[in-house]
C-alpha cells in the first residue's frame, strides 16, 4: 500500500501541472492585456506622462485638475445626464416590447429577430455614420419634416437635440435586454395570472404585483449592465458629433481618448479613466446594496 500512495500523489501533481499548462495561454493574455494595463494606468494617473516623451510623478494633481477644469466637469455632468436618460428609457422600451412579444401571435419569431438586430449592429462604426447621415441638415429626417411641411431642424448643431440624438441611438439598441426580459416573462407561472384573474385583478395590477416582482432579478441585471455600458459609451458621440456642439455631447470616454491621443497626456487620460471606473463601481455598489429592498428571488420563499 505504501508503494501505491506516492504514485497517486505524483499523478495528482502531474494533473495539476497539466491544468496549469492548459490555462497558461489565457493567464498570459490576462496578465499582459488586462492586469498590466489596469495597474499601469493607475500609476500613470499620478504622473505628468507624455505619450512620446515620458514624464514625472506629480501626485494627485491630475485628479485635482479633473475636478477643477470646466471642460472635465461638464463632461462629467453630460455623462450623468446621458446615463440616467438612456438606461431607464432603454429598459422601459425593452420591457414593453418583450411584454408584447410574449403573446402568442403569428410571426412572433420574425418580430423577435427584427427587434434584436439593432443590438448586433448598433455598436458598429457604420451604424454611427448612418445615424449621423440621417440627422444632418439634408438627411432623411429633415427631408421627411420638409414633406410634412415643417421646418428643418439642425439636430447636430443644437446642444439639446445633439445629446438627444446620441441618447436615441443608445435606446434603439434595446435588443439584448429585450431578449432577457422575454426569457424572464416566459418563466412566470401561468397559474399565478389565472388565480389573480379569478380574484378580479386587472391586467395592470397583475403586471405590477406579479410580473414585475418575478422578473425583478432580470431587471436588476439589465440595470447594472446597461449602466456600466452607458458610462463607457464612445462610438456614438465620437462619430456623430465629435463631442460637439460646444462639448454638449462630450462624455468622459471622449475626454479619456482626446487626452491620450490628441493631447498625448497619458496621465490625465488615466486619471479620467479611473474617475469613470470609480463612478461605475459606486453605482454598482449602490445597486447591489439596495437590491434586497426591491429584487425578489424565488428561493426566498423557502428560506423564510
Amino acid at each position: 500500500m505504501q508503494s501505491i500512495r506516492p504514485g497517486r500523489r505524483r499523478t495528482k501533481l502531474e494533473q495539476g501541472y497539466w491544468g496549469f499548462i492548459l490555462i497558461m495561454p489565457w493567464l498570459i493574455g490576462f496578465l499582459i492585456f488586462k492586469a498590466y494595463p489596469f495597474l499601469s494606468s493607475l500609476y500613470y494617473s499620478f504622473t505628468d506622462w507624455n505619450l512620446f516623451k515620458g514624464g514625472s510623478w506629480i501626485g494627485i494633481q491630475n485628479y485635482v485638475t479633473a475636478f477643477t477644469t470646466a471642460k472635465n466637469l461638464k463632461a462629467l455632468r453630460v455623462t450623468f445626464i446621458y446615463a440616467f436618460m438612456t438606461v431607464p428609457l432603454k429598459l422601459a422600451f425593452a420591457l414593453f416590447i418583450a411584454y408584447i412579444l410574449n403573446f402568442k401571435i403569428r410571426g412572433v419569431g420574425l418580430f423577435r429577430t427584427a427587434y434584436y438586430i439593432p443590438s448586433i449592429l448598433g455598436g458598429s462604426m457604420a451604424i454611427a455614420v448612418l445615424w449621423r447621415a440621417m440627422f444632418k441638415n439634408d438627411g432623411v429626417v429633415n427631408r421627411i419634416l420638409t414633406i410634412l411641411g415643417l421646418d428643418n431642424v439642425n439636430f447636430l448643431a443644437d446642444k439639446t437635440w445633439a445629446l438627444f440624438i446620441i441618447c436615441l441611438l443608445r435606446v434603439w439598441q434595446f435588443g439584448s435586454p429585450m431578449v432577457l426580459f422575454l426569457a424572464a416573462l416566459k418563466g412566470v407561472p401561468e397559474e399565478l395570472y389565472e388565480a389573480a384573474s379569478i380574484d378580479g385583478a386587472t391586467s395592470g395590477r397583475q403586471f405590477v404585483k406579479i410580473t414585475l416582482p418575478l422578473i425583478s432579478p432580470v431587471i436588476f441585471y439589465n440595470l447594472v449592465t446597461q449602466l456600466v455600458q452607458a458610462f463607457q459609451e464612445f462610438n456614438g458621440p465620437y462619430i456623430i458629433t465629435q463631442g460637439g456642439p460646444r462639448n454638449a455631447t462630450t462624455l468622459i470616454s471622449l475626454i479619456v481618448y482626446n487626452s491620450a491621443f490628441s493631447e498625448y497626456n497619458v496621465g490625465m487620460s488615466s486619471a479620467m479613466a479611473w474617475i469613470m471606473f470609480v463612478i461605475v463601481m459606486i453605482f454598482t455598489a449602490i445597486s447591489f446594496s439596495t437590491q434586497k429592498k426591491w429584487v425578489y428571488y424565488s428561493d426566498e420563499r423557502g428560506d423564510k
